[in-house]
């Protein structure tokens, strides 16, 4: 086992990293810009090096100076957390050349499910159901030819995209000229490439998505799946675990097609596949390499530490259980709350002047946010995670809706309102919603004003 962890990452998932490290007695580096010398995490680590200003670019982003505070505290490996270099394959190479461990998969594993168009050659070579797609995308006549061959509507989406940029819908050879250059030029901004491709296009669709755990000598386990369909703007706002959506028998089909799956890739470590699921069917969209922010309604559920075994995973440790051992037991709803106007959405960095998070049975607060702290404005605006779990999803409900009664943040706006009145939406009691429930709610709640 590891002596020394560096976390790569800040906020509530440095926390929650430094956490099961310490729950494992591993010590822990924590790096940080200058924004994030007060930080909770930074506070709590046994070590910390200033990696740089501010700017991610600078810190969270800059590579070398990371290596060397992994090289200069001694650490034997590193955890990414999400975002940032968490699915970065250069990041991951450099670290195991330097000597220390990547927490996480192979970089070539990375490059391959990371890539929009590979990954999605992986998942039909490996069995996965996909939706009809087209190539990477030559020019606006390439994308009109493979939209006709597909049928409209279809979307188009950066091969190296994520957070919903990169993508844009088209309805007719109308819409397709714009769809295709507005993709690219968001792509050419956002990520390293500009290269795009097509899929058909679903209309009516849930967010659903598959946890699992692999080790290095073939063993796969599936933790059951997260409905992730409340979205804004492809944002994930609220989340739950299991999907009221399915039933045991589709719940268990697509657990053991996704097991296949990842047998045949050769996957290793913790990592999630993402489908859209319409009219019984699913359809694979991609494939998250990293630790998901979600990841604690399926802890809750399951009853076992993703954080931790993923550190087992990546220091040669095989996975301690099989699937049949593996017992799913209640429901679990995540709201992610922002510091952000509950109406424009605007950010609102500040001065967090009075913090009190709920508390009781079946409650769990993921935050580094303290009375005090001023969240600064150079990041994420996300500053904590509101988990509960009850024995059945109507008591979840009312657990979560006690628990946001009680949730105090004061100093700054925060989404939290937004959270009380989607829950109590008739559509969402009844667990009747798709991705676009969220935006037509809101669309209509705007014109009613």
């Amino acid at each position: 086992m590891f002596e020394k962890v560096l976390i790569a990452n800040r906020g509530e998932v440095a926390l929650r990293i430094h956490r099961a490290c310490r729950e494992m007695g591993i010590r822990t580096v924590a790096v940080h810009s200058e924004a994030d010398a007060n930080a909770m995490h930074v506070r709590l680590a046994d070590e910390a090096v200033c990696i740089g200003p501010a700017r991610s670019a600078d810190s969270y982003l800059n590579k070398p100076a990371i290596i060397s505070a992994a090289l200069i505290t001694g650490a034997d490996a590193i955890h990414p957390g999400y975002g940032f270099l968490s699915e970065n394959a250069d990041f991951a190479e450099m670290v195991e050349k330097h000597g220390i461990t990547f927490i996480g998969p192979t970089a070539e594993q990375m490059r391959l499910l990371g890539d929009k168009i590979t990954a999605r050659k992986a998942a039909i070579e490996a069995g996965l159901p996909v939706t009809p797609g087209s190539p990477a995308l030559e020019s606006i006549e390439h994308a009109k030819e493979w939209a006709h061959k597909i049928g409209y509507p279809v979307i188009i989406k950066a091969k190296d995209g994520g957070g919903g940029k990169g993508m844009k819908t088209a309805f007719s050879d109308d819409e397709i000229a714009e769809a295709y250059t507005m993709a690219r030029a968001e792509a050419k901004a956002a990520f390293p490439s500009d290269v795009v491709y097509m899929e058909k296009y679903l209309q009516h669709p849930r967010h659903i998505e598959m946890q699992i755990l692999a080790d290095k000598y073939g063993n796969v386990v599936h933790l059951g799946e997260r409905d992730c369909s409340i979205q804004r703007n492809h944002q994930k706002v609220i989340e739950e675990c299991p999907s009221p959506a399915l039933n045991q028998s589709q719940r268990k089909e697509i657990g053991d097609i996704v097991r296949n799956a990842i047998q045949k890739i050769g996957y290793q470590n913790a990592g999630t596949l993402e489908f859209m699921y319409e009219d019984g069917k699913f359809y694979f969209l991609e494939m998250n390499t990293r630790l998901q922010v979600e990841h604690p309604i399926t802890e809750a559920v399951s009853g076992i530490d993703i954080v931790k075994e993923q550190i087992r995973i990546a220091s040669g440790a095989a996975l301690g259980y099989t699937q049949d051992d593996i017992q799913f037991r209640g429901h679990a709803i995540e709201c992610r709350i922002n510091a952000e106007d509950p109406e424009t959405f605007a950010p609102c960095p500040g001065k967090i002047t009075e913090w009190h998070a709920p508390g009781g049975l079946g409650i769990r607060v993921d935050s580094e946010i303290y009375s005090g702290y001023s969240i600064p404005p150079y990041y994420d605006s996300m500053i904590a995670k509101l988990i509960v779990h009850a024995k059945t999803r109507n008591a979840a409900l009312m657990r979560l809706r006690r628990a946001l009664e009680e949730f105090i943040i004061m100093g700054v706006k925060t989404t939290i309102p937004l959270h009380q009145e989607i829950i109590s939406q008739n559509e969402f009691i009844d667990g009747q919603y798709n991705i676009h429930w969220l935006t037509e709610y809101m669309n209509k709640r705007q014109k009613q004003k």
